[in-house]
Order: structure tokens, then sequence, then C-alpha cells
């Protein structure tokens, strides 16, 4: 790839100067980046507020139950509305980040979470517990979105889908921190001890106000304000060496500078400097996007949307039931159960961090999603043959064995590619202008999604049982699977301007990008930088 400085000049008025991708030419290994990895694992350390809570309250609501006397009903509303309420978070969050930085937002998350977390402590009353449990959400929307976006912004292109993973990670970690705190706190009275699991919570918020000193803006976001110099030396320490820094510099300054062309906003005398603006995307741009907008929104909230529709957060939030149906019925070994789903679905997100960037996007969500669809059908199964009276002995206890062993294989498949990927690629397909509106329209529907089937599990099962109501998240899983087969294109290895750029000479069906407008493409002069048709993702 000729350095983009050359296409800066181009900018300018100077002589034009190729650029072409060719990705079929095998990429050198480049070293691990310690400084980069720091900040991904910092910036990561939001999503674990998220998965603690998640993790924590599937088991601390048996002993809220008893202790505040609530209904089923009150429990589908206690467990779910944290996934509605970060909706909030979530639409908030773009706006906020895009004015204040990606560093300062998440800062912002993390004392929304602390305050939540407080209150459902020492909640008196269901009431009180749902005001925490709201604080909390709002937390939640804005740590979901902020984390993969910040480590995208920070990350080089052959580490950037690794490092991606790692809020992904932390959620699975928070989750197996929350099982294990109930297992370990659930001896004490049942008074005290939901409240000493819910304050637990409000120790990573802490830790993160402290770290967020310590962490770097995000280079994107510094250069929409004009701060070259800092997002330089950022740049500096996150690139192997000065030459890549420069030229990844460029990019940013070219993707912005062209997105301002043509705008309403007032041009610097200085030609070298990019225009003083926010350098923000309008909403209208995703509420009627062009071609390549709308494919890139397709893909983004249909993974969204699938990878809550296939009723993860149900295997998650209510394990204890699940395994209930499945003939346990000890509450120590209900929770025993339930920490081997957590250790299952830490484990794996783990061996998809290091798969990411050799093996691929695509190739990971397929096994994911197909992975998912046998597993569910597994434990339905299973669930359906110990409910039948005519199960005893031996066939009902291998029958609950292979309940607990699907539901295991279930939370790993998805932890493979459906949970850390969608992440990935919803903080890497959009261009700087819309990306962190895109991620909060992207964690809308995440959040959404996920409030659905938490608040509406127990109800479902109720009308269809539990083996029924897994048969259906089956179902949904294997729609999944032919969701990515068929519209899911593979990003690996691409700079995140390179992505954008493929999508528009998809979308235009040719490698000609001269028609392309200002609005649609952040890759500099189109007119002066011809690209081989082979570079659009497909």
């Amino acid at each position: 790839m000729v350095s983009a400085a050359g296409t800066l000049d181009s900018v300018g008025g100077r002589e034009p100067v190729a650029m072409e991708m060719d990705n079929s030419k095998p990429r050198k290994k480049i070293p691990r980046n310690k400084f980069v990895i720091a900040c991904a694992v910092l910036a990561s350390t939001n999503s674990i507020l998220f998965g603690y809570d998640v993790g924590v309250m599937s088991g601390a609501v048996i002993f809220i139950k008893k202790d505040l006397k609530i209904s089923d009903v009150q429990e589908e509303v206690l467990i779910g509305s944290l996934n509605i309420i970060s909706l909030v978070g979530a639409a908030l969050a773009g706006r906020t980040s895009d004015a204040i930085g990606r560093r300062w937002t998440m800062a912002l998350a993390a004392f929304i979470f602390l305050v939540g977390a407080l209150v459902m402590a020492v909640s008196p009353s269901f009431a009180w517990l749902m005001v925490g449990r709201s604080v909390a959400g709002i937390g939640v929307g804005y740590a979901l979105l902020i984390a993969p976006v910040y480590t995208a912004e920070v990350a080089p292109a052959a580490s950037r889908g690794c490092l991606t993973c790692f809020p992904e990670i932390f959620i699975n970690v928070g989750i197996l921190i929350g099982y294990i705190a109930n297992y370990a706190l659930a001896g004490l009275p049942g008074n005290v001890n939901w409240r000493v699991m819910l304050g637990v919570g409000a120790v990573p918020p802490l830790f993160l106000g402290i770290a967020v000193l310590m962490m770097p803006e995000s280079p994107r976001w510094l250069v929409m304000r004009n701060r070259n110099d800092d997002a330089m030396k950022v740049l500096l320490r996150t690139s192997v060496n000065q030459a890549e820094a420069s030229e990844r510099l460029d990019q940013i300054m070219e993707g912005i500078r062209y997105a301002q062309v043509n705008a309403s906003v007032k041009k610097s005398s200085n030609p070298n400097e990019i225009s003083k603006s926010d350098g923000e995307g309008k909403w209208h741009e995703l509420y009627r996007p062009s071609r390549a907008i709308r494919r890139m929104l397709i893909i983004a909230l249909g993974i969204q949307f699938f990878q809550q529709a296939g009723g993860i957060d149900a295997t998650v939030y209510y394990s204890p039931v699940t395994f209930k149906t499945a003939g346990i019925k000890s509450q120590e070994g209900i929770l025993g159960a339930t920490m081997a789903v957590g250790f299952a679905k830490a484990g794996f997100v783990i061996v998809a961090a290091f798969l990411i960037d050799k093996v691929g996007r695509r190739p990971l969500l397929l096994t994911s999603a197909i992975g998912s669809t046998v597993s569910l059908v597994a434990l339905a199964s299973a669930l359906a043959i110990i409910g039948k009276k005519s199960t005893v002995g031996m066939g009902s206890e291998a029958a609950s064995y292979l309940a607990v062993i699907a539901a295991c294989s279930n939370v790993a498949f998805f932890s493979v590619g459906m949970g850390p990927v969608n992440w990935v690629l919803g903080a890497e397909i959009f261009p700087l202008r819309l990306r962190a509106k895109a991620a909060s329209l992207g964690v809308g529907v995440n959040r959404g999604m996920s409030g659905v089937v938490s608040m509406t599990f127990i109800s479902i099962s109720n009308a269809i049982t539990v083996p029924g109501t897994f048969y259906l998240f089956a179902g949904v899983s294997a729609l999944c699977s032919i969701f990515i087969y068929f519209c899911v294109p593979e990003t690996k290895g691409k700079t995140l301007e390179e992505i954008v750029e493929s999508f528009h000479v998809k979308a235009r069906g040719s490698p000609d990008k001269t028609a392309m407008g200002p609005s649609e493409l952040e890759l500099g002069n189109s007119r002066a930088i011809p690209v081989k048709a082979e570079t659009a993702v497909s």
C-alpha cells in the first residue's frame, strides 16, 4: 500500500497517488504492542460491570424472592429491566462519547454503575431495588457501547479483532465472578447474602476510575477535535514504528477531511489542518442511508438481533430454572452447575480472541451459530425427556447430565463466535463519523432483544414449556446461520478505512468510485484513488 500521506497531498491539490489494497499477499506477523493490550484491558474493565450483574443476579434473585416476597412477574421485570433501561444509556453514549471523548465516557459509565450497585445493595423494597437497577442499566448501556469502540479505534488493524474481543472476554469474566460470588455468599443470612452479592459490583467501577487517568484518548477522536499532535503521540505508542503511526494518522485525517468537503463547516486556512468541527455524521445518514451504509446497518443490526434472539440470556439468567427443570434438586447443585456454565462461557471467549485475527470473522460466526443450534436442540430434547413421567432411574439421570452438557455447549459455541465477533463487526464496519451513533443503534437492538427474552422467558415457558422455549431458540439460531452465510462479509486484516472503502465499492458494483459523494466515503479524494475491484468485501 502506498503511504496515505500521498493521498493527503492529492486532497490539497498535489499530484494524485494511486492506492491499492492487495489482500492476496500473506501479511507478515506483527509483534503485539503491550501498550495497546494494556489500553484494551483497561477499557474492557467497563464490561465486567455488565457481566457481573448478569451473573450475580441469576443467583441473587433466588434469595431476593424469599426476602422481599416478589412474584414471578416481578422477577422477570427485575432481571429484564436492566437490558431495556440500558437502551437509554446506549442512546446517550454515542453523542456523549463524540462530545467529551471515549475515555471520559468510560469513566462516566463506571460512576453511573457504581451508584446503581450501591442503591441495589441497600434497597429496603422492590421499588428501591428497581431504582438501583435502572441507574445501573444506564451505566451498562454506556459501557457496552464505548468499550469496543475505543478499543477498535486505538488498535492497529493486525490485532484489532483480538483486542476488540476483550470487552466480551471481560463480560464473561464478570459473569463467572458473579456465579462464584453466588456460590460463595449463599451461606450468609438470607436478608444479607443478596445485598453483599450486589454490593460487590461497586468494586470494579472504583478501579476503572483510577485506570482512566492512565489511558490515552482515542486517536481518531483527537483528530476529529483537530488535536493532531496529541493523536500522533498516541499512535506512536500503539504502532509498531513511526512509519506505521504516520500512515495511520494520514488515513484518519484523510477520512475526516473528505467527509468535510462541501460540508457546512468553516474551512481552515492551513491546508495541512483539518477544518475544526466535531467530526460527527448526522442521524439522518443512518435513518435514510445510502446503499453502502444500509448494508452496514443490515449486517451490524442483524448480528446484534440474532445474538440475543437465540436465547443466550435465557440460558445465563435463568440457568437455575433450567437446571431445576433438569432434575437437580439441591441449591448447591444448581449453583454448581451454573458455575460450570460460567467457566465454559469465559473459557471459550478467550479461544475466540486467539482465533479471530487468524481464522477470520465469518468462520467463527458460522461455527458459533450452527453449534448453538445443535446444542439448543440437545438441551430442549433432554429437558423434554426428563419431563416425561415414564422417564425414571438411569434414563432420567443420563438426561440430566445431557442437559448440563448441552447448556455448557451452547454458551461455549456462543462465546467462540456470536459473543465477541458481533461487537468487533459493529465497531469496525462503520465510517468514523457514524461509528459511535451506529454503535448506539447496535447496542439498542442488542439490549432491547435481550430485554424481551429475559422478561418473557418464564411466561413463555409456562405457556409452551421450558423444552418448547429452547426449541424456539434453536429455530432462531438456525435462521442466524443462514443470515451469516448470505450477508456477513469477512473483514480480517483490513484497516477501518479500508473496510469502509470496500463496502462502497461493493455497493457501486464497480471499482470506479468517482460517483461517490463526500457524505458516503471517508477515504480522501475518490477521483484520485483508483482501487481494484477485488478489494470489495465479499
